[in-house]
């Protein structure tokens, strides 16, 4: 795949999750969360190029840096969305303050990272972005999925784990 369309698909991915970031959205209970990290993961490493040959033990130390911001990106943006339980137990999810100064930081982290790599004379594709951006939305969506899973069920959920406290209280 060329450049251009990995440029595309990173701008088009980036632009769905902050408009879904932004807005409250319905949290699923389906087990696909990982598809769209998984496509994006298999994209970059298909792509040519993605360590340079002219400086590979650099290129392969940035190339290890990028994911490792991601997973820090991606734990702070699952952890600063806020979760809640409406009264029908359907569990809904919207970014925070807090999540946008977690973004702004990884896009300031990863700039910086390209920039220091761009200094020492590495070449990085847009592979490198990809890879990263994968793990992010990766860890983003497990965090997620794992704060879920340790809310209780709305008041009025299921009998045998009632709470005597109402649902406005889960919220995150």
């Amino acid at each position: 795949m060329s450049g251009l369309v990995n440029v595309l698909v990173i701008v088009a991915v980036i632009a769905v999750v902050v408009v879904r970031q932004c807005s409250s959205r319905r949290i699923s209970d389906d087990k696909r969360w990982w598809i769209l990290p998984g496509i994006l993961l298999v994209m970059s490493l298909r792509e040519p190029g993605l360590v340079d040959p002219r400086h590979e033990a650099l290129s392969v130390a940035v190339l290890g840096a990028e994911p490792a911001v991601g997973l820090v990106t991606g734990t702070g943006w699952g952890r600063t969305s806020r979760l809640w339980r409406e009264a029908d137990s359907s569990l809904w999810s919207k970014g925070t303050k807090a999540t946008v100064f977690v973004r702004t930081g990884g896009l300031a982290l990863r700039a910086a990272l390209y920039g220091a790599a761009a200094l020492m004379g590495i070449h990085q594709g847009s592979a490198a972005l990809l890879s990263a951006l994968a793990v992010t939305l990766a860890v983003r969506s497990g965090v997620l999925m794992w704060r879920a899973g340790q809310m209780r069920p709305a008041y009025g959920g299921s009998a045998d784990v009632m709470s005597s406290q109402p649902a406005w209280k889960d919220r995150v």
